[in-house]
């Protein structure tokens, strides 16, 4: 049942009730469908997205396995933070896992520093 569709949306709400993303902290929020991936930095207060990035983007590159590409995700959503000014964000897993794309996107954007 958790795996299903059913149990990602209810792990999604139960995530969304203890985290928001401000101007100052946005929030990092990650998709993954069957083939891709995407990451946006979202001011849930003023209901705008200030950053995104996903594998379908030229620039991002889709080469490689689904984990190379959202590494490549990672690191493309953490500089578009930068190029903003933001340094921190809040990591919302979106109801997934954290593992495998999503774990490798997360550690990326890290990498790239972003802090969260």
């Amino acid at each position: 049942m958790l795996k299903s569709a059913k149990g990602r949306a209810k792990r999604k709400l139960r995530i969304r009730k203890k985290i928001s993303g401000t101007a100052e902290r946005p929030r990092l929020s990650v998709f993954r469908s069957g083939s891709h991936i995407y990451a946006q930095a979202i001011d849930d207060v003023a209901g705008v997205t200030l950053a995104s990035a996903s594998d379908l983007q030229k620039s991002v590159g889709a080469e490689g396995t689904k984990t190379d590409r959202a590494k490549s995700v990672g690191t493309a959503v953490a500089n578009a933070c930068k190029a903003k000014g933001i340094e921190s964000v809040v990591f919302d897993r979106n109801g997934f896992i954290y593992h495998g794309r999503v774990k490798a996107l997360a550690e990326a954007a890290r990498a790239a520093g972003l802090n969260f």
